[in-house]
């Protein structure tokens, strides 16, 4: 089936001062960062304010900030370039960025106190109602990867239930809806959502809450160092987390946003990011109904700045200086030689069946990690040259859904890997999340 085409875009990391930019924003500074990122001929930026600096107490959200990110804005679309703002920053690169109002003398849960989920809330409404009248606004993010807080191995998680954490995603939603009605509005998570049996962010939250499922492929989760970086695993990666989340959804043809993808050294050393990164676009642009592919990130992080992880220094599909490096002409190549073709995937009629238990909960859905089941019956089939997806074991002989679908043919993981697989990777103890 033929669906729009998708978005290319990057995840805006600011070339000076990363995101502690806001504290002195720099207009000019930032049109020159987005000349740079226009160049490669992207069509949009996902953007990230800073939590605390913008809602420094729970009633005040500073109307100076809401006006810079509002002048960010419209500087990108100066620039042709269209904007998701993600809110709750919250967790960037390894580092948490939450308000005073929320931790130590005033620590409250971020997901289950009324107080802070109402300040949150307001919060969300208000960044979205200043960007609503903007052609340019594509929606919310409520935040980045803001699932690694409700549990290990955060060293100090705010605990919520599946249930809880689904009501949370859901009213904020709403709140973003209420300031920018009919705008593209989501949520994200870590790849712990699709990996970790007791993780209360679920694979059903995922992929039926919010205006499409956003998914963050990142390969030093365990994928990399099992597969080597030019493994079948490791470049299918981002494809294997947009067909696992469709097995989750409730339609068929539910838009993915691959809202986060990298090359992290030195699992991706730097002079085979490019590689890496025409292997990762193509295989995703193998899959139906990508809404988009956003890359992480930007610009690199400057070396003056100190306690990153290492792999984070060198993300940028551009230096501090604004120049472009292998990975970003490659992503400028793809990106002008899909211009004005048709994205027309074929069906991917195989289907692995996923069996993680109940279908909204995910008890046991460790058999889609890095050395899982699924993971590696996925794996083996798309190394053998089969193009396969997933469907949950609840809807295995579902024909409606199948034929719906596509699937034609359904495997079990151990008709594909006979052979008892390796323990799961534990997602928590492979990665910090990042972005």
């Amino acid at each position: 089936m033929s669906s729009p085409a998708p978005r290319f875009g990057v995840n805006y990391t600011p070339s000076q001062g990363w995101f502690h930019h806001w504290l002195d924003f720099d207009l000019d500074a930032v049109r020159a960062d987005l000349d740079s990122v226009a160049g490669l001929g992207l069509d949009h930026i996902r953007v990230f304010p800073l939590w605390p600096l913008f809602q420094p107490n729970r009633t005040l959200i500073r109307p100076r900030a809401v006006e810079q990110l509002v002048q960010l804005a419209d500087a990108a679309a100066e620039r042709g370039l269209d904007v998701n703002v993600d809110g709750l920053q919250g967790h960037l690169s390894s580092f948490d960025f939450l308000p005073a109002w929320t931790r130590t003398w005033h620590r409250r849960n971020l997901f289950t106190d009324n107080d802070v989920v109402a300040g949150q809330a307001a919060y969300l409404r208000t960044l979205a109602a200043a960007l609503a009248d903007r052609p340019n606004f594509i929606g919310m993010t409520i935040g980045n990867e803001i699932n690694q807080f409700s549990g290990p191995p955060h060293p100090d998680p705010d605990p919520v239930t599946p249930e809880q954490a689904g009501s949370w995603l859901r009213r904020l939603l709403d709140a973003c809806e209420e300031g920018a009605p009919g705008k593209l509005h989501l949520h994200a998570a870590y790849d712990a959502a699709w990996y970790q049996d007791d993780h209360a962010f679920t694979p059903a939250h995922a992929a039926r809450i919010g205006a499409v499922t956003a998914v963050h492929s990142w390969v030093f989760n365990g994928t990399a160092q099992r597969h080597g970086r030019t493994g079948t695993a490791t470049e299918q990666h981002a494809a294997y987390l947009i067909e696992l989340s469709k097995a989750w959804a409730l339609e068929p043809h539910r838009p993915v946003w691959l809202q986060e993808v990298g090359a992290p050294a030195p699992l991706i050393p730097a002079e085979h990011a490019a590689e890496f990164t025409e292997a990762t676009v193509a295989a995703a642009l193998d899959c139906q109904d990508v809404w988009g592919i956003t890359w992480w990130c930007s610009h690199d992080v400057s070396r003056s700045l100190a306690d990153f992880p290492e792999l984070e220094y060198g993300l940028g599909l551009l230096t501090n200086e604004r120049k472009v490096k292998p990975a970003g002409e490659s992503l400028a190549r793809i990106v002008a030689e899909r211009r004005g073709t048709t994205y027309a995937p074929a069906p991917r009629t195989t289907a692995v069946v996923i069996d993680a238990g109940d279908d909204e909960t995910a008890p046991a859905r460790s058999v889609c990690a890095p050395g899982g089941a699924v993971f590696d019956a996925f794996a083996r089939l798309t190394g053998e040259g089969a193009r396969p997806t997933a469907v949950l074991a609840s809807r295995a002989e579902d024909k409606e859904h199948l034929a719906a679908r596509g699937i034609t043919e359904v495997v079990r993981p151990d008709q594909v890997v006979p052979s008892a697989p390796a323990a799961p990777t534990d997602p928590g103890a492979a990665r910090d999340p990042v972005g």
